[in-house]
């Protein structure tokens, strides 16, 4: 299931999926979390939305969940249907979303993306 959510303060459509995405699986400020990522990236000498640097920082907080069956990678659709309950962050080519059970809730309907990276926040 999909519901469109964007928690920008400004509602704007903008390159900003990895804040809207940690503020809505923590719910947290989308401030708030702009502010903490920018200071983290900026001390790793980075940017906040290099998928290296959002992989370390989801590992360092959430367990890995898997999303592979039989050695294929799923969709985040074929996802929810095994993790109906439960907040999780996914990475998939280009984007971060979140799903809040079995919800994706985002500025887009990325339901048929090939999960690259899952994480249980609670």
């Amino acid at each position: 299931m999909y519901k469109y959510y964007n928690c920008n303060p400004q509602n704007r459509q903008v390159n900003d999926c990895v804040i809207r995405a940690i503020s809505t699986a923590q719910h947290k400020d989308w401030d708030e979390v702009y502010t903490d990522l920018s200071i983290l990236a900026q001390q790793q000498c980075t940017i906040l939305d290099d998928v290296r640097f959002v992989e370390k920082y989801l590992n360092r907080l959430y367990p890995s969940v898997c999303y592979r069956c039989d050695g294929r990678r799923l969709s985040i659709k074929q996802f929810i249907t095994t993790h109906s309950f439960g907040t999780y962050l996914l990475t998939m080519r280009g984007h971060i979303t979140c799903i809040i059970d079995g919800t994706i809730y985002d500025t887009w309907d990325c339901g048929d993306s090939i999960i690259w990276g899952a994480w249980e926040v609670c």
